[in-house]
C-alpha cells in the first residue's frame, strides 16, 4: 500500500490510561487498524491477548486545572513506542504487557496534551511526530511505519471517566479509552 495523505486515517487505537501509586501516568494498549492493509492484526477473537500490534508510552507526572465540572490534564510532551508481537502477550492485568516484541516505531507528543474529564467521559487530542521507524516483515510482506505515515498522526481520544476495578498492583486508577488518528503527511 502507498504512504497516506495528509489528514487520511492512520489508525484506531484502544487501551488503557494507568496512573501508578507514585503518581506516574502511562496509556498501554493495541491497534485495531493500522495501515498495514495486508497484515493480520490479530490471532483469533480481536482483543488485547490476540493483538500483533500493540502500544506502550513512557510513563510521564501530569499537572491538573479545574474550570467548573470540567478536570483538566495537563500532559508534558512524551514518547509512546509501537510493537509487533509476533506471539501476542498483551494484557490490562500487566499493561507493561504491550511494551514486549519488537520496537517498530517510537513517536514523541508535540507539545502539551490538555485532556478534558466530565461525569461520563473524557476527551484528549495530540500530534506526534514519528523519531524512529524500524522496517519489518509480517505476513510475508515488508512494512515501515514511516513510510505509511510519514512525519506522524493527530490522535483524537475518548475515555471513560469510571474507572477499571478492581485495578492491577502498583496502580491507583485505570481508565479504558479508545483513539483515531490521522497521518500528518510528509515533513518537506
Amino acid at each position: 500500500m502507498s504512504a497516506l495523505l495528509s489528514a487520511e486515517l492512520a489508525w484506531y487505537a484502544t487501551g488503557r490510561f494507568y496512573e501508578a501509586n507514585d503518581g506516574t501516568l502511562a496509556d498501554y494498549g493495541y491497534f485495531l487498524h493500522l495501515p498495514f492493509l495486508d497484515a493480520q492484526m490479530f490471532d483469533g477473537e480481536p482483543g488485547e491477548t490476540t493483538a500483533h500490534f500493540t502500544f506502550a508510552a513512557k510513563p510521564f507526572k501530569a499537572q491538573a486545572a479545574a474550570n467548573g465540572v470540567l478536570s483538566l490534564g495537563l500532559d508534558p510532551v512524551g514518547e509512546f513506542s509501537l510493537y509487533l508481537q509476533r506471539k501476542p502477550a498483551g494484557t490490562f492485568d500487566d499493561p507493561t504487557s504491550f511494551a514486549k516484541g519488537e520496537c517498530i516505531a517510537t513517536f514523541r507528543r508535540t507539545s502539551l496534551v490538555v485532556g478534558t474529564t466530565a461525569v461520563l467521559f473524557g476527551t484528549n487530542v495530540f500530534s506526534a511526530r514519528l523519531i524512529a521507524s524500524a522496517p519489518f516483515d509480517f505476513g510475508g510482506l515488508r512494512h515501515d511505519v514511516a513510510h505509511y505515515l510519514g512525519a506522524g498522526i493527530t490522535q483524537f481520544g475518548t475515555s471513560a471517566a469510571t474507572q477499571i476495578e478492581p485495578t492491577p498492583v502498583g496502580y491507583k486508577r485505570v481508565l479504558p479509552f479508545t483513539g483515531s488518528a490521522i497521518a500528518l503527511g510528509r515533513a518537506d
